[in-house]
C-alpha cells in the first residue's frame, strides 16, 4: 500500500490528488492522508507531496469540466470539513465522478458518494448558520470586527453574503480556533490570511471593545422573548451552545 500525505490545505490536496492518480499503482493500492500521519503502518510506503497551483488547477478544472460545478461545489466543501479522512473520501468520490461523470451526484445510495455528500453538508450547514449569527463590533476608523469559532474551516463560505452585504465597509472575520482571517478592505476584494501569534493575540482585544450597539443587541434579545414561552432546550436545538461563545447577545460583561 503506497500512502500520499500532505497538509491540510486546499492546493496541496488537490495536487496530492493529482499525484496519487498519476502513480498508475491502482486505486485499490493507494490511500490519501493529511498531515501529521499520527501512527505509520507496516509494509505501507509514505509519500508526502507538495502543494503545487498548475496541479491543482488541473484537478479543479477537470472536476468542473468532466464532472459537474455541484460535484466541485461538493469537494470544495469537503476539503474544508474538520474530517481527517476526508482527503481520502474526496479522492473515492472523483473515481467514481471521472467514471459516471455528472449522474454521480445522484447515485445518493452509494456510500463513497454519500460520505462525501455527509462532509459537505456539514460544512455548507456551519456556514448557513454563521452567516445568520456573526456579530460584528464598529472599532476605530470605521473598522468592523467579528470573532467566530466553527468547528469546520468555513472563512471563504462566508466572504461572498458578507462582501455583497458590506461592499463600502472595512471589515475583517476572524477564526480564532484557527488563527485565520478573511479581510475586506472598503470598496475591495476580500482575502484570505493567517495570523502570527501576535496579530492574533492583538485582535482577540477586539472582542472586549462595546459600540453603539452591543447594549441595543442585549436590549432586543432580552425583549423580544416572552418569559411564559421560554423553552432552553427548543433555543438550544435552533442555535447549539458552541455557536454562542462570539454572539453578542449571549456574552456577559467582564
Amino acid at each position: 500500500m503506497t500512502v500520499f500525505t500532505c497538509s491540510d490545505e486546499w492546493e496541496a490536496m488537490m495536487t496530492c490528488i493529482y499525484r496519487a492518480w498519476e502513480s498508475g499503482l491502482g486505486h485499490r493500492n493507494i490511500r490519501l492522508e493529511l498531515e501529521p500521519v499520527l501512527q505509520q503502518e507496516l509494509f505501507c510506503n509514505y509519500v508526502h507531496i507538495d502543494g503545487e497551483p498548475e496541479k491543482a488547477a488541473k484537478v479543479t478544472a477537470s472536476i468542473r469540466k468532466k464532472i459537474s460545478w455541484q460535484a466541485w461545489q461538493w469537494v470544495f466543501y469537503a476539503a474544508h470539513s474538520k474530517d481527517r479522512k476526508k482527503l481520502d473520501s474526496i479522492y473515492r468520490f472523483l473515481i467514481y465522478g471521472f467514471h459516471f461523470g455528472k449522474r454521480v451526484t445522484d447515485m445518493m445510495t452509494d456510500p463513497v458518494v454519500m460520505s462525501l455528500f455527509e462532509l459537505s453538508r456539514k460544512v455548507g450547514n456551519e456556514a448557513h448558520y454563521f452567516k445568520e449569527i456573526a456579530r460584528f463590533t464598529c472599532h476605530r476608523n470605521q473598522v468592523y470586527v467579528c470573532h467566530i469559532e466553527p468547528e469546520n474551516d468555513i472563512l471563504l463560505m462566508l466572504e461572498e453574503q458578507f462582501t455583497n452585504r458590506m461592499p463600502s465597509e472595512y471589515w475583517v472575520i476572524i477564526d480564532d480556533g484557527r488563527k485565520k482571517a478573511l479581510i475586506h478592505p472598503k470598496n475591495e476584494n476580500a482575502y484570505y490570511t493567517e495570523l502570527s501569534d501576535g496579530e492574533w493575540q492583538l485582535l482577540r482585544e477586539t472582542e472586549k471593545v462595546r459600540d453603539l450597539y452591543t447594549d441595543l443587541w442585549k436590549e432586543f434579545f432580552t425583549t423580544v422573548g416572552i418569559r411564559e414561552r421560554e423553552n432552553p432546550k427548543c433555543q438550544r436545538t435552533m442555535l447549539p451552545l458552541r455557536y454562542r461563545k462570539h454572539m453578542t447577545e449571549f456574552m456577559t460583561d467582564s
